[in-house]
């Protein structure tokens, strides 16, 4: 009776969510029942800033046992890129106690359906959302993120994309009905009569192989997925970004204990330092789903390897703007500069090549030759960080060494347009902090191709000049169809290249930005409407979110009985 009440609250409790989910992503409109505002927080069970500060606090320097089978070790180590070390040790698991454990209780939660497993999800994403303050340092503190962007992207755009996930599980799961009367007739004998039962079935158990960028962001879309079909999951944070995916795993199993499931259907792997883990877990054969953000290098690594699950990858793509006219310059000059600078370049949707024709564009302030272009987007990107309190806010800190000497070796692969500088946080002084720079290439050039058709992951983009907007738009095909992209935009007010642009995309499967001067950016994307990258170039072979990204989580078996 405890757990049919249990049931019977949630249900009455997120139905409705459940249900706006749905007609939001039919509809594709702005959603969100998750506020961006850090002031919105602080009732109804919500913590404020000040709570939230004071729960993150409280964690460090602490034990975080999440009371999970097999725990052999406790590990840690994880230092901030705004250089707090955090101290914080998670369990070790010997996976061959803590995956059997896990298996167990698949079977109930496999019989709970799928209305009760998506509002289960959704009782845990609340549980986050009411800790969003909290999230957000977690955030901060493994990824580099400035503290806005860790709330926001970290928190409640974290928090839709799961959602969306629970969203489209939930459709592609009631898609089959649970029963069907079938009656074909014999003509003048009697009719063959069957009833049939279908269910859906999980695969078995998931992993998701955090990021060390987007913890939360690029974890949640496929950790809520594979619950809501009722897979057990099995979450290996990146070694850098441990923290907020361990808390996402201590809120899931306290919520699953109380709704009468087991707690073990979603678990922990820390690895020590080194260990390298990703590998044997993604090769075992209990492992039947694969989640993974990451280098392409991996993300190959185990679609070759990992042959007994089913993996879905966003590995690593080179963004491409193509710049031919603009009826809005300077718009278009500001919206360039915020996009290359946010979060120090550290996305996976960041521009990085923007192909101009060395002849010039054309402009509602006349014509602009390719110099002209790029000195004119180097002051527009001076004139955004050109405050230090401003440009903390949105650089962020470097969230690795890696990235830090990438961006410095850029510098000697052309001629610098924009020099990077380093900007000290007052708050942080251990953070490294270094603004873009913007390198001059060649695109007829032999030497010139090598730097700009690999993805140079960080605060770099290469203004490459071609010879014209139908160039542009052949070497933008090539960069797709052999390197893939996560985005591309275009500025042109001529219709024939915007078309060729487009055609250029629906062909090799990338998503496509036209003509953005205002306040929303290539490199970023909303839940319920945006799908991030398509799956079908080489950046990612699935897109969050689609249904392709669920349907495959599990499978349906039918049961049919004489009627």
């Amino acid at each position: 009776m405890a757990a049919e009440s249990t049931a019977h609250e949630l249900l009455a409790r997120h139905r409705p969510t459940l249900d706006q989910a749905l007609e939001a992503i039919r509809t594709r409109a702005y959603w969100s029942p998750h506020p961006e505002h850090p002031k919105a927080y602080g009732e109804n069970g919500s913590l404020d800033a000040a709570a939230g500060k004071a729960a993150f606090d409280a964690v460090l320097n602490t034990r975080l046992d999440l009371g999970q089978p097999g725990t052999d070790d406790w590990v840690g180590g994880e230092v901030s890129p705004y250089g707090v070390e955090l101290g914080v040790t998670y369990p070790h698991a010997d996976v061959d106690v803590l995956l059997p454990a896990m298996k167990a209780g698949q079977r109930a939660w496999r019989e709970a359906g799928a209305e009760l497993r998506a509002v289960v999800c959704l009782e845990i994403l609340k549980r986050i959302s009411d800790r969003t303050h909290e999230f957000a340092h977690a955030v901060m503190h493994t990824s580099g993120q400035a503290f806005m962007m860790a709330l926001q992207a970290g928190g409640p755009h974290a928090q839709d994309r799961g959602l969306e996930a629970v969203a489209y599980a939930y459709v592609e799961q009631v898609r089959t009905p649970d029963t069907a009367e079938w009656t074909k007739p014999q003509g003048k004998r009697d009719p063959l009569a069957l009833t049939k039962q279908f269910t859906p079935v999980p695969r078995g158990i998931a992993l998701m192989i955090g990021c060390n960028t987007f913890p939360t962001w690029n974890g949640y879309p496929g950790l809520f997925a594979s619950l809501a079909t009722g897979n057990a999951v099995l979450v290996k944070p990146h070694p850098r970004a441990v923290l907020p995916l361990a808390r996402t795993v201590q809120v899931a199993r306290q919520v699953l204990t109380e709704a009468g499931f087991d707690p073990n259907l979603v678990a922990l792997a820390a690895e020590r330092p080194g260990e390298g883990i990703a590998k044997t877990l993604a090769t075992r054969p209990e492992i039947r789903i694969i989640d993974y953000t990451g280098s392409t290098a991996f993300g190959d690594w185990l679609e070759a390897n990992a042959r007994q699950a089913q993996v879905y990858t966003e590995k690593a793509g080179v963004n491409t703007v193509l710049v031919e006219s603009t009826d809005n310059y300077q718009g278009m000059l500001s919206n360039l500069a915020f996009s290359l600078s946010l979060y120090s370049g550290q996305m996976c949707t960041t521009p990085q090549n923007l192909l101009i024709p060395r002849d010039g564009i054309r402009t509602d302030e006349g014509p602009r030759t390719f110099d002209e272009v790029v000195a004119d987007l180097a002051r527009s990107v001076d004139g955004l960080l050109g405050d230090d309190a401003r440009a903390n806010a949105l650089l962020g800190a470097i969230v690795n060494p890696d990235v830090k000497a990438r961006l410095e070796a850029a510098a000697r692969l052309g001629e610098v347009a924009l020099a990077s500088r380093q900007i000290s946080n007052p708050d942080f002084p251990e953070a490294v902090v270094r603004t873009p720079v913007i390198v001059k290439l060649d695109g007829a050039k032999p030497d010139d191709e090598a730097a700009y058709m690999n993805e140079c992951f960080g605060p770099v983009s290469f203004a490459v000049a071609v010879d014209s907007a139908s160039d542009a738009v052949e070497l933008l095909r090539r960069t797709i169809r052999e390197k893939g992209a996560m985005t591309v935009g275009a500025y042109t007010s001529d219709a024939e290249v915007e078309q060729a642009v487009q055609e250029v995309c629906l062909e090799e499967a990338a998503q496509l930005s036209l003509n953005l001067t205002g306040g929303v950016y290539v490199n970023q994307t909303a839940a319920f409407s945006d799908f991030h990258g398509s799956g079908g170039n080489p950046a990612a072979n699935a897109a969050l979110t689609d249904g392709a990204f669920v349907a495959n989580r599990f499978r349906v078996v039918e049961v049919r009985r004489d009627a």
